[in-house]
């Protein structure tokens, strides 16, 4: 069992709170049988029904999705439901009360909203992120570093400026005293990739992690700048849940050495 694995506790379990299910809006995915959180129209089951909400960042899809697979393998009785999408908006739904059990996000400053609320406490710094150039597998701009993306013949994709991956790109812009202008902004890392692998921009800053989801579509390179927007990425159960719940279960399964290897094998720094 992986409790056995843990190092770490995180005293933050979840709210329970019934919603309309526009609440619970964005991109979402789903493990094993539980079905994407409200795809059927319906706000996504509160705690308590054997359905555990998880809202996550979308770069956490990939590395998220296994974990549940291995958390509903260990905890049989209970179903792992995600909603992925910008942390900046998912937050929003947390505090409007969308009914969700953990969260996980990409950036601290977009954790403080739900703590904020009181709707979280303690939550632990489970992964690290840093941003990669994204390109086109043949690079047809020759995009070779930083710099070359503010050539105004350069298209560009960026995440939108209040969401984390927008965040992180707006310090690393500013640490190389670059002026980029993007052709678009983006909700989230997974669309803002999306415009390098369509081929609609030639250039797009993005998470390294999501560059290797990629599986060779797109090209990353690495800038030294990056080392100067590094998003640590905290995770908690949402207050309300009794200790031993299924929202702390998921949670110490994140913090765990199990964890730490799926997260490293997706591409994300540990603590």
């Amino acid at each position: 069992m992986f409790m056995r694995l843990v190092r770490r506790a995180v005293t933050a379990p979840a709210v329970v709170v019934l919603v309309l299910g526009a609440a619970a809006c964005g991109s979402t995915g789903s493990t094993g049988s539980a079905s994407p959180a409200g795809a059927d129209g319906t706000a996504p089951s509160p705690a308590g029904d054997g359905t555990l909400t998880v809202f996550a960042a979308a770069s956490l899809t990939g590395a998220f999705t296994e974990l549940g697979r291995t958390f509903e393998a260990a905890d049989p009785g209970t179903s792992v439901r995600f909603n992925f999408g910008s942390s900046a908006t998912l937050a929003q739904q947390i505090v409007a009360g969308a009914p969700a059990d953990v969260f996980a996000a990409a950036s601290p400053a977009t954790m403080k909203t739900v703590t904020d609320a009181s709707l979280a406490s303690s939550p632990a710094v489970f992964a690290r992120n840093r941003l990669q150039i994204a390109v086109p597998a043949d690079n047809p701009a020759g995009i070779d570093e930083l710099g070359d993306l503010a050539d105004a013949k350069v298209k560009v994709a960026l995440c939108a400026a209040q969401v984390p991956c927008g965040a992180a790109a707006v310090k690393a812009l500013q640490a190389a005293g670059l002026t980029v202008t993007p052709v678009t902004l983006e909700q989230d890392v997974k669309a803002t990739l999306t415009k390098v692998t369509l081929g609609e921009v030639d250039a797009a800053l993005v998470y390294a992690t999501d560059v290797l989801a990629s599986g060779g579509e797109v090209r990353g390179i690495d800038f030294p700048e990056a080392d100067k927007a590094i998003n640590d990425y905290p995770i908690a159960a949402l207050t309300g849940a009794p200790a031993g719940s299924p929202a702390r279960r998921f949670v110490d399964l994140v913090l765990s050495p199990q964890g730490e290897d799926v997260l490293t094998a997706a591409g994300f720094q540990v603590p």
